[in-house]
């Protein structure tokens, strides 16, 4: 049994370290709420770019667009949603071995592996694996992101794509579910396409003139919706972080509880018998002197 002075030094540490992981769950709480609005307010925009995206492939001329092509796949480039700290349960984890599991898939199939890092776990993870290029790496964008911190992310992924040195885009994060869940997830965003099997409500005679011409319209639609996929991945994955920030932290807390009741029970226990065998002693010395 450990000495009363190592007990009670264990309960202090113990003590201090889940006031931290207390102020770190009440922290992520709060930055949880706004996120998770604001995740959720956007959804209707990339909805919106969805549907636009539906009617537009109803119409020939995308297939001359270059962000439509679609071509043989021998070189896919991932965009991978990552935090810049740890401390967040399995967050980052769950992206990171669905990054692995589709990169095996690649080579099996001699497809070359491309990473865009978005967070610098993801970052060094990708340095460590091999036959995966890593073309970039960019911060986290904090709490509260722009559109133009997105803006050299998705300059890089058209510009790859135009120049036929990628033939698929797929974006891997972190999609919120609840504040007890979130599911890392994968989709594909260029070729720019709909999902076929959703409801389309695509009319032929909806569109009759482009201004300022179709190849035009088609060009930044297309850019658009990518950029409405990408702005919600980065929300949905900030929202997914901070909620699995605040759950981890107060399992930390939790667990850091029962140990102080475990070690304050032992602490007890070995006060108890310390003090028994003083008395023991002191009844020991009594009887020898009194003999």
């Amino acid at each position: 049994m450990a000495s009363t002075i190592i007990l009670r030094r264990r309960i202090s540490s113990i003590r201090n370290t889940r006031q931290i992981t207390k102020a770190m769950e009440l922290v992520a709480a709060s930055k949880m709420r706004k996120a998770q609005e604001q995740a959720l307010r956007s959804r209707a925009y990339r909805d919106a770019a969805y549907g636009l995206l539906r009617r537009l492939n109803s119409i020939s001329e995308v297939k001359r667009q270059p962000l439509f092509r679609q071509r043989e796949i021998q070189r896919r480039l991932y965009v991978v949603v990552t935090s810049n700290s740890g401390l967040a349960g399995a967050y980052n984890a769950n992206v990171l071995k669905l990054l692995t599991s589709s990169v095996r898939e690649d080579r099996g199939s001699a497809i070359r592996s491309q990473v865009i890092a978005i967070g610098n776990k993801g970052a060094q993870f990708c340095r460590r694996l091999n036959d995966i290029e890593l073309l970039a790496v960019y911060p986290a964008f904090g709490d509260h992101p722009t559109p133009n911190d997105l803006r050299p992310t998705l300059n890089t992924i058209i510009d790859k794509y135009i120049k036929e040195e990628t033939d698929e885009v797929v974006l891997l994060y972190t999609l919120f579910k609840s504040n007890l869940a979130q599911v890392a997830t994968r989709t594909a965003i260029m070729p720019a396409r709909f999902d076929e099997d959703g409801e389309s409500d695509v009319n032929g005679g909806g569109f009759t003139n482009f201004e300022p011409d179709v190849e035009t319209v088609l060009l930044y639609s297309a850019i658009t919706l990518i950029e409405a996929q990408l702005w919600q991945a980065v929300l949905e994955a900030i929202a997914s972080e901070h909620s699995a920030r605040m759950l981890a932290m107060k399992n930390a807390s939790d667990n850091a509880s029962d140990l102080i009741e475990e070690y304050t029970l032992e602490f007890n226990t070995a006060r108890q018998a310390a003090i028994t065998q003083e008395l023991a002693e002191i009844s020991g010395g009594v009887e020898a002197m009194n003999e």
